[in-house]
């Protein structure tokens, strides 16, 4: 769930190449589905429960986006809208999605430094990707986002993660 009781600040993270990654492990009753058709209505479902969206419609339980962007003419592998409906929230689900979507661009793409976007809203987010060998950078420039307010997310951060 977002805090929106905090002050919002981009935050840009990067695992970089070498990290070791993690079997995923679900717990009992969940598995992983990969996009279909249709799915847009619980990926919509799914941020909208968690805070990122008004309005929504239909039934899954997680997400994330394994995606690209450029830095200039260098393509990344990113991580992108990685959310667990709130009820769902504590089972691990969250950290076996983003160990899974690590797994599926290593395949994609080899081993290559990633990134993932997120916000000083998504703390609890931070500390899985954390878990998942992403650190806060400080670069500037990645996939078009500016990180001009590092230090001011750094700052709020420190109370909220490990």
């Amino acid at each position: 769930m977002l805090d929106k009781s905090i002050q919002y600040y981009d935050v840009l993270m990067k695992r970089k190449i070498g990290t070791v990654i993690s079997n995923p492990s679900l717990p009992p009753g969940f598995t992983f589905s990969f996009f279909k058709l249709g799915d847009e209505k619980s990926w919509a479902e799914i941020e909208t429960y968690v805070g990122e969206f008004e309005d929504e419609k239909r039934t899954k339980v997680a997400t994330i986006t394994s995606w690209w962007n450029y830095t200039e003419l260098k393509r990344d592998p990113w991580i992108h809208w990685m959310a667990v409906k709130p009820q769902y929230q504590g089972l691990g689900l969250g950290k076996a999605i983003v160990f899974k979507a690590m797994m599926n661009l290593r395949e994609i793409e080899g081993d290559k430094d990633v990134y993932l976007h997120t916000q000083t809203w998504s703390y609890k987010a931070i500390n899985i990707y954390k878990k998942a060998g992403f650190d806060i950078t400080s670069e500037r420039g990645l996939g078009g986002y500016e990180n001009n307010n590092y230090g001011e997310a750094l700052f709020i951060l420190k109370n909220y993660i490990r």
